[in-house]
């Protein structure tokens, strides 16, 4: 996804009313939040999960009243703060004595960081209301008792905003339930919406009752691998978690290929599963021969990296980078995590300054090439290491081989970072305090690069989600004042990007799962639900990152991929109306229905106009986006030849000019990847028959 001018070029990738770089994000769950309220207190839960931590706010009013949660729960009269909230945060914080380090910051310079407690209290602690230091086999105050010091085991961690969800979804299965019907049941009637009735809103309750949270053999998520749960297809349940991706869906871009008219735009029939198999059998990557370094640009790719790529990934620590690259320095860049690290971020720096790929001639080397090349011989020694740098590793080695789009081989080392983040998480003090932060920033890369790869491609689920609901969300490194950052520790982005994946994941799981059917009647309400957690994801953005609805052109990069990210979400939450419409034209005759297409094609308008525009985001999202610019352009080519549908697009010359764009776009992208070649192949296919058609009944001249 793109801005008009590329990141190469544009040196704005932040909005101009962040924070400064001397303004760190410190802790404070009051005013950052990434939980959506509900329409009302009592109705149900809201549609995002509450982080265990959250981030202060600067002094920008932008970020003050105005956070994640505050401005909407001030319009539904909600607060930002409750005992379950102060609950979840005493699990995840560590003793006292880590607090703060005094020589960090001068004694009038208050910072509002929240009390840190023990882990897990003993029993005796809890009953006492006393501080427990969590040792064992006995705590302090035991010891000093002579008591028995037993510690509860944790279960399922739920904080107010866990809770609210469950019940939002509570009433969304309530709806499903109520309005599936049999095959039997559906004879003469217009075809309906494909729905999963063993998805888990439908075949397992959304409320935990007291026994399911009580810590059991079978209940101990947060410190066992899941049997059913590694590299495997197995439809084992999620419990009640559906804001993860499903095992088998129809969300995929070829899979408007079987609609009516759509698919007679093609020639031969293509297989959703046409894509993974071109990319299974395309040549291996070809690495650079060089064996030595150029080294005199450092400086300004990692101050690229900082200001251009972290924003997206936000998994290197600023505060740390030096002491990291003096590491690498001393070794020649020739072993060791750190020397990995310092090349990758090299790589993806240069990369970032020599703008979108799709621009680099065919026969010139990409940006940051030799970077990347030098630290590819330094991964085979991390595979075998099972700590949180060789992980970090891994997600930058993936995060480049996006870039280059291989999305195989950034699958392959995701998978070897799943299997390597669920050996850590899986037992107690496997992640040290000091890598507790950068652990959660892997994971929630992982699990967001897995989401994506997933919505496109019928790959093996690695099992990660299974720890979703009990790693903490980010809350900011902690500052070093031995040496200057290179930049900013920015978080608003990666936040907002969590909490979106898994709204695009719960759409997945309620809407495209493959299953039992219901009729458009029952859809609406689900439909609308989603629709409204949407709104409140964006009203919960801060004021500076919020984007426009409107079809000016974005000169900023963060705001563009979430614009961009946003109208493809609203876009599939709608499309099964397309369906209908195209299935039966006597559907749109239903005001309902006519309203929901609308919202869908005037999405899809919004992400198709301004093509060159999705070159802000083509460093980490060309492949993912190109995919889903195919998806709505094939929607909005079948709106086009009904009649019904097309009443609802722009008119018919604005119409073809932004398809006639997109198809020249995506033709770009054809060398890059073959699964874009034949993404290209198909949409330059389906226009020209579409013109002619629409020229056979006298649409078109």
């Amino acid at each position: 996804m793109s801005s008009t001018a590329s990141p190469g070029t544009t040196s704005n990738a932040f909005p101009k009313d962040l924070p400064p770089p001397s303004t760190k994000p410190t802790i404070n769950r009051r005013k950052f939040s990434i939980a959506i309220p509900p329409r009302n207190p009592g109705s149900g839960p809201s549609s995002l999960k509450t982080p265990t931590h959250a981030l202060k706010s600067p002094d920008d009013s932008a970020y003050n009243s105005d956070g994640i949660l505050s401005n909407a729960g001030r319009r539904r009269g909600l607060s930002t703060s409750s005992d379950g909230a102060d609950i979840a945060m005493s699990d995840r914080m560590e003793n006292d004595s880590d607090i703060a380090n005094p020589r960090k910051r001068g004694a009038n310079d208050t910072v509002d960081y929240p009390r840190r407690r023990a882990t897990i209290a003993c029993e005796i602690c809890r009953g006492r209301k006393s501080r427990c230091d969590g040792a064992k086999p006995r705590c302090r105050l035991c010891t000093e008792l002579n008591a028995d010091c037993v510690y509860r085991e944790p279960g399922i961690k739920l904080d107010a905003g866990d809770k609210l969800i469950l019940e939002r979804l509570n009433r969304i299965e309530g709806l499903l339930q109520t309005s599936l019907v049999s095959p039997a049941d559906l004879v003469g009637q217009t075809k309906g919406i494909t729905l999963n009735a063993h998805s888990p809103t439908m075949s397992n309750g959304t409320s935990l009752s007291k026994e399911e949270l009580r810590p059991s053999e079978s209940n101990e998520r947060a410190y066992s691998i899941p049997i059913a749960g590694l590299g495997t297809w197995m439809n084992a349940s999620l419990g009640t978690n559906i804001s993860t991706m499903p095992k088998v869906h129809t969300t995929p871009a070829l899979h408007l290929l079987q609609w009516p008219m759509i698919r007679d735009l093609v020639s031969r029939p293509y297989d959703p599963q046409h894509l993974l198999q071109l990319e299974l059998s395309r040549e291996p990557l070809q690495l650079g021969n060089s064996l030595s370094l150029d080294l005199a640009n450092t400086g300004a790719y990692v101050q690229a990296f900082f200001e251009r790529v972290n924003v997206w990934y936000a998994c290197v620590n600023p505060f740390t980078w030096q002491r990291y690259y003096r590491v690498a320095l001393s070794n020649g860049f020739r072993e060791g995590g750190e020397s990995c690290i310092t090349l990758l971020v090299l790589a993806l720096g240069a990369a970032s300054l020599g703008g979108s790929i799709s621009n680099v001639p065919r026969d010139k080397e990409a940006p940051g090439m030799p970077y990347f090349s030098a630290a590819w011989c330094l991964i085979p020694s991390l595979m075998t290491r099972n700590n949180t740098l060789s992980a970090q590793c891994l997600i930058l080695a993936s995060a480049y081989l996006f870039y280059l789009v291989r999305p195989l081989e950034a699958w392959t080392l995701l998978s070897s970072t799943s299997m390597k983040l669920q050996l850590l998480l899986s037992g107690n003090h496997r992640i040290p305090n000091h890598n507790k932060e950068l652990s959660e920033r892997v994971y929630w890369n992982a699990l967001l690069f897995e989401s994506d790869l997933l919505a496109e491609l019928d790959l093996p689920h690695s099992g990660i989600v299974q720890f979703e609901e009990t790693v903490g969300l980010p809350c900011g490194f902690e500052e070093e004042d031995d040496e200057p950052a290179p930049g900013r520790d920015e978080l608003w982005y990666f936040l907002a990007e969590i909490a979106l994946r898994r709204l695009l994941n719960r759409v997945s799981h309620v809407i495209y799962s493959k299953g039992a059917t219901t009729t458009l009647a029952a859809l609406q309400p689900i439909a609308e639900e989603l629709d409204f957690q949407l709104t409140q994801w964006y009203e919960g953005l801060p004021l500076a990152l919020q984007f426009p609805y409107s079809k000016v052109p974005l000169t900023n990069a963060v705001q563009t991929v979430l614009r961009l990210r946003y109208f493809a979400c609203r876009t599939i939450i709608f499309r099964p109306y397309i369906l209908a419409v195209l299935e039966n034209e006597t559907a749109i005759l239903d005001p309902a229905v006519r309203d929901c297409c609308h919202k869908c094609l005037e999405a899809s308008v919004r992400q198709l106009e301004h093509i060159t525009a999705h070159q802000a985001g083509h460093l980490p999202y060309l492949w993912q986006g190109a995919l889903s610019i195919v998806s709505q352009t094939l929607l909005v080519m079948g709106a086009t030849m009904s009649p019904s549908l097309a009443s609802l697009l722009p008119p018919a010359e604005q119409m073809d000019s932004i398809i006639d764009d997109v198809v020249l776009e995506i033709e770009r992208y054809a060398h890059l990847a073959p699964s874009l070649r034949l993404s290209s192949e198909i949409v330059r296919e389906a226009d020209e028959r579409r013109m002619m058609v629409l020229r056979s009944q006298g649409l078109r001249i």
